[in-house]
């Protein structure tokens, strides 16, 4: 399964009009939840941006300053990741450049693991939704509204049926809502 999992504001945007994007930031719980979330992941699909913003998990001894960041960084490190630029020539960690269109990569990346398989970055994501590829969506709706910023959905060309699956509710107000896919006969 495809998997679309980011934070998003009340009003369904992942960073703010700036690019900013600390108001999203997970206490501990939802950390802890995040942690669950990772260690369950066969790989990760990732835009450069998103790339780059989590490379230092794998790399950065300083992030392993608490026992929840250490197996975040465990659980981070140890799945496989395709990422797709066009200005990176190689990339760090346990991370591989895309070699081939969108659609293949996620079929390879797919078959190469019996759990999910998570995409991140707005435009990666927005591509794999366009193609139908998105099997699920997840998003941690933060108490904020931000006015604009990049979107969590891009304009799509025809609805997309979803069925809620799951909710939950963190301490701090950041509602979990889990979507799936509603996949026509």
């Amino acid at each position: 399964m495809l998997v679309y999992s980011m934070s998003v504001s009340a009003d369904g945007f992942i960073t703010d009009r700036e690019g900013g994007f600390a108001w999203s930031a997970p206490r501990d719980e939802q950390f802890r939840f995040h942690v669950d979330e990772v260690r369950e992941l066969g790989a990760c699909l990732l835009g450069r941006k998103l790339y780059e913003t989590m490379l230092p998990w794998e790399t950065d001894p300083a992030l392993r300053d608490s026992e929840d960041a250490e197996a975040f960084a465990d659980a981070w490190s140890a799945i496989p990741k395709v990422v797709f630029t066009r200005t990176l020539d190689r990339v760090e960690g346990n991370a591989r450049l895309a070699a081939g269109s969108l659609a293949d990569e996620v079929a390879a990346t797919q078959a190469a693991t019996d759990k999910d398989v998570e995409i991140g970055g707005a435009g990666l994501a927005s591509t794999a939704i366009g193609l139908g590829l998105v099997d699920e969506f997840r998003m941690f709706r933060n108490p904020i509204v931000v006015g604009g910023g990049t979107p969590f959905l891009p304009p799509v060309a025809e609805s997309i049926e979803l069925k809620l699956i799951e909710t939950r509710t963190f301490a701090d107000g950041v509602v979990f809502e889990r979507y799936q896919r509603v996949v026509s006969r």
